[in-house]
C-alpha cells in the first residue's frame, strides 16, 4: 500500500521518501500553497477552525468532493495527502483501515480540526515534529466522512518528519487518537505503530554484513554472489514485510557525503517498494481485494484489482527540494521551496502533466564520432 521511511547522509542531514500505491489513478494535484494562505476547516456540530499558512508548502493533494459543472473544484477543495514546508517539515497520509470508531465527545463550543485538513494545519503552521505534537495536545481532531470515498471516515494514519530527523505518528485506532514518536523514522500501514515497533524484535538478527562461507562437516560452503545478508528479510509487499524492509534500508543504505547523492541514494532505497500493475492481483468475486483505502472502488475494464505505485516522492528537509515520480515516469521532478519564496498565490499542476521518460540521447551520440 505506501511505505515511508527517513534517511540520513553522512553529515547528518535528514532525507525523507515514501510511495503512494492503489489500485487505481486519482486525480492528484502538485499544489504550492504560499503564507499567508487561510484555510477553513468544518466539523457539523462546531465552530469553524480558520487558519492562516505560516509557511509555504509544496504538497500532493486531492479534491475532497467531486467536481460538477455547477460547482468545480477551487484550491479550497484541495486536500494535502503528502507535502514539505519551507522549515523542512513534510506531512504524509498512509492508508489504515482501522481507524475508524467510536471518537471521544467534544464540548460543541470548541473549534474542531477535521482529520482531512491535517496535512495543510501541520505543515501550514509548524516547523517541527515537537512543534505538531505540542499543538495536538490542545487542538481536537475528528475523523469525518469522505465523500469521494462513499462515507468512510478518514481511514488513514499519518506522519510527520523533520529537518532534525524527528519522526513521529498520529495515528485513529477504532476512533481513538495516539501520537507516537518513530524511533526508526519508518512506517507501511496496518497493525498498529507499537505493533509494527514490536515485530521488529523477531529481527535482531538481521545485519548487512554479508557471511560468504560457512563449515557444515566436513564440507566448506562457499556462497558465489553478494547479499546473502538480506536473506533473512520478509519477501512479500504486505503492510509488516514492508516495514521490516524498510527498517533494514533506512538503517543501512550508504551514508551518502553530498545531498544530491543522498537524493539518488534514496531514490536506489525507495525503488525496492516500487510496484508495477499485476504483480498482485485478488478478484472480488473470490472475497480478496487488495483495497486498502475502504470506500475506493475501481473503475478499470480488468477483472481484477492490482495495487500499484502510483507515485513515489522525495523530499530533502535542509535544501527545501521536493522530488516526484509518477507511475508512468522514469525520471523525478524537482521543486525549490526557496526558489519559490515570495509567491503570493497558489499554483496548481495535475501530477500526470509531470511524467517524464528517458532522455534520449540519439543526437548526442551521432553528434560525437570517436577519434
Amino acid at each position: 500500500m505506501c511505505t515511508s521511511l527517513g534517511y540520513t547522509d553522512a553529515a547528518g542531514k535528514a532525507y525523507f521518501g515514501r510511495t503512494m500505491e492503489l489500485t487505481m489513478d486519482l486525480p492528484y494535484q502538485v499544489a504550492h500553497f504560499p503564507v499567508g494562505f487561510e484555510r477553513t476547516s468544518v466539523v457539523p456540530g462546531h465552530p469553524a477552525l480558520k487558519f492562516t499558512a505560516r509557511y509555504a508548502v509544496l504538497a500532493i493533494t486531492m479534491p475532497d468532493r467531486m467536481p460538477t459543472a455547477a460547482a468545480p473544484a477551487t484550491i479550497a477543495d484541495l486536500r494535502v495527502l503528502e507535502g514539505l514546508n519551507d522549515q523542512g517539515l513534510t506531512f504524509s497520509l498512509l492508508s489504515y483501515p482501522a481507524a475508524a470508531g467510536k471518537q471521544k465527545s467534544i464540548d460543541v463550543t470548541q473549534a474542531v480540526l477535521s482529520a482531512s485538513d491535517l496535512g495543510a494545519w501541520a505543515l501550514g503552521q509548524f516547523a517541527t515534529v515537537a512543534e505538531v505534537k505540542a499543538a495536538l495536545a490542545d487542538q481536537p481532531v475528528m475523523l469525518q466522512p469522505l465523500g469521494l470515498l462513499g462515507g468512510v471516515e478518514s481511514p488513514f494514519h499519518y506522519v510527520v518528519h523533520d529537518a532534525s530527523g524527528a519522526a513521529a505518528v498520529i495515528e485513529f485506532d477504532h476512533g481513538t487518537m495516539t501520537v507516537y514518536d518513530n524511533p526508526v523514522g519508518v512506517m507501511t500501514n496496518g497493525p498498529k505503530f507499537d505493533w509494527h515497533l514490536t515485530n521488529l524484535d523477531n529481527y535482531t538478527f538481521l545485519t548487512n554484513v554479508d557471511k560468504p562461507s560457512a563449515t557444515f562437516g566436513s564440507y566448506t560452503a562457499n556462497q558465489p554472489d553478494a547479499g546473502i545478508a538480506t536473506a533473512g528479510l520478509p519477501s512479500s509487499n504486505t503492510s509488516v514485510g514492508r516495514f521490516v524492509r524498510a527498517a533494514y534500508y533506512a538503517q543501512f543504505a550508504e551514508k551518502a557525503d553530498s545531498p544530491d547523492l543522498a537524493i539518488q541514494t534514496l531514490a536506489h532505497v525507495m525503488n525496492n517498494f516500487d510496484r508495477p500493475r499485476g504483480v498482485a492481483i485478488a478478484y472480488p468475486a473470490d472475497g480478496g481485494a487488495h483495497m486498502e483505502v475502504p470506500g475506493l472502488s475501481s473503475t478499470g475494464s480488468k477483472p481484477y484489482e492490482t495495487e500499484y505505485t502510483c507515485w513515489t516522492v522525495l523530499s530533502d528537509h535542509d535544501r527545501k527540494r521536493f522530488f516526484v515520480r509518477d507511475y508512468r515516469g522514469l525520471n523525478f521532478t524537482g521543486f525549490d521551496l526557496i526558489a519559490m519564496a515570495g509567491a503570493t498565490v497558489p499554483t496548481v499542476i495535475p501530477l500526470d502533466k509531470l511524467s517524464s521518460g528517458a532522455i534520449d540521447a540519439t543526437g548526442l551520440m551521432k553528434a560525437k564520432p570517436a577519434n
